[in-house]
C-alpha cells in the first residue's frame, strides 16, 4: 500500500515536470514567432495632428507662407512639390509691357495667399501648342485657399491669347497695368537701346523716314503699343469689364499702398500689404520693398527698372500727346477711368 503511494507520487511530479517544459517550449516558440511577425511588419508610427501637421494626400490644415522671421519658405513646400500639387492660375497680369507689371506681381507676391509663377511663361501667346499640362508645370504649388498668378505682358496685344484665357477658365480674373503712353514708348525705348546701343534716337523712329513733321509710325512697337483701347476691345468679346483690374502705372509709384489695396479686393484677398511693406527710393525714383517673399532685408526690384530716360525733343512729346489723346479718351470710355493722361 505504501509502495502504490510513493509510485503515485512520483507519476503526479513527472506529469508535472513534463508540463511545465511544454509550457515552457511552447512559451519559447510563440515569443520567436511574434518578435519574428513584428520584424516583417513595417512600423507603425502615430500621427499627431497639430497645426502644421499634413497627412499624406490631404491637407489637415493651412500652413502660413511665412512665419515670424521666417524667410526662406522653400524646405515648407517641398513635400508638395514632390506632389505635384500645382494650379492652373486664376488670375493673369497680362499687360502692359513697361507699364509696372513687374513691380506689381512683386508687391502682390507679399501676400500669403498668392503664389506667383517667378517667369514669364510666355505659354498664350508663344508656347500654347505645347498644352495646359506644359504650363502647369510652371506654376508653383499652393495650398489650401492660395490663388496661382502669373504675370507675361505680351498676352494684351496678342491677338490669340483672349480665345485661349478663356478656354483655360472663363472666369479668369485679369489684371492690366497701364501708364501714360507717351512716357511708356519711351521707357520701351529705353529697355531696347540698353540692349542695342547702335540704336537710332527715339525721334528719328518715332516719325515715318525720321522726320518729325511726318506722320507717327504706328507700325513701330513702341507707339503701337500704347493704343490701348485696340487691344482691350479684342479682350472685352470674351470677359466681361467686371473681370479686369486697371492698374495705373503712375499710382503704382507714388501710391503703392493704394493700388495694391485695390488689386487685394478685386482678388478677394484680406488686406495684408500695406503702407508698411514699403519705402522710396530716392535714386531709383521707385518704390522698394522692406521684405518680400526670399528676401528678408529691404530690397529694390533689379537694376533693368528705374532706368534714366533720354532727354526727348519737346516737340515729339506734344506730336505724341496729341496723337495718343483720341486713343486715351477712348480707353477712359472703356473702362470707366480717366487716367489723366491728356
Amino acid at each position: 500500500m505504501v509502495m502504490e503511494v510513493i509510485l503515485s507520487r512520483k507519476i503526479i511530479l513527472v506529469l508535472f515536470l513534463l508540463t511545465a517544459i511544454s509550457f515552457y517550449i511552447t512559451l519559447t516558440f510563440n515569443t520567436c514567432l511574434v518578435s519574428s511577425i513584428r520584424k516583417s511588419i513595417p512600423r507603425w508610427n502615430p500621427v499627431v495632428l497639430n497645426e502644421n501637421s499634413v497627412v499624406h494626400g490631404s491637407i489637415v490644415r493651412l500652413v502660413p507662407l511665412l512665419e515670424g522671421n521666417e524667410t526662406d519658405i522653400s524646405s515648407k513646400y517641398k513635400y508638395f512639390q514632390d506632389q505635384g500639387l500645382r494650379q492652373l492660375p486664376s488670375a493673369l497680369i497680362i499687360g502692359v509691357k513697361k507699364g509696372g507689371t513687374r513691380a506689381l506681381l512683386e508687391f502682390i507676391r507679399i501676400h500669403p495667399d498668392i503664389r506667383a509663377a517667378g517667369n514669364e511663361v510666355h505659354f498664350f501667346d508663344k508656347n500654347y501648342v505645347k498644352g495646359f499640362q506644359w504650363y502647369r508645370s510652371f506654376m508653383p504649388p499652393t495650398l489650401e485657399g492660395q490663388q496661382t498668378i502669373e504675370k507675361t505682358p505680351s498676352y494684351f496685344v496678342t491677338k490669340e491669347a483672349p480665345k485661349r484665357v478663356n478656354h483655360m477658365n472663363p472666369s479668369t480674373k485679369l489684371l492690366v497695368v497701364v501708364r501714360n503712353p507717351v512716357t511708356r514708348a519711351i521707357s520701351d525705348y529705353t529697355q531696347a537701346i540698353s540692349k542695342r546701343p547702335d540704336m537710332k534716337k527715339f525721334e528719328s523712329l518715332v516719325f515715318i523716314n525720321g522726320t518729325i513733321g511726318n506722320l507717327i509710325d504706328t507700325s513701330w512697337g513702341p507707339i503701337k503699343l500704347g493704343m490701348y483701347a485696340r487691344y482691350l476691345s479684342r479682350w472685352l468679346k470674351y470677359f466681361p469689364l467686371s473681370q479686369f483690374l486697371f492698374v495705373s502705372g503712375e499710382r503704382l509709384i507714388y501710391d503703392p499702398a493704394a493700388e495694391l489695396h485695390r488689386v487685394q479686393n478685386f482678388l478677394g484677398l484680406k488686406q495684408v500689404v500695406n503702407e508698411k511693406h514699403f519705402y522710396f527710393n530716392a535714386t531709383k525714383g521707385f518704390p522698394c520693398l522692406f521684405k518680400s517673399e526670399g528676401h528678408s532685408a529691404p530690397h529694390c526690384l533689379g537694376k533693368t527698372k528705374g532706368r534714366n530716360h533720354p532727354k526727348i525733343d519737346r516737340v515729339v512729346l506734344q506730336r505724341l500727346k496729341d496723337f495718343y489723346r483720341p486713343f486715351n479718351n477712348r480707353f477712359y470710355q472703356m473702362t470707366g477711368i480717366n487716367f489723366g493722361w491728356s
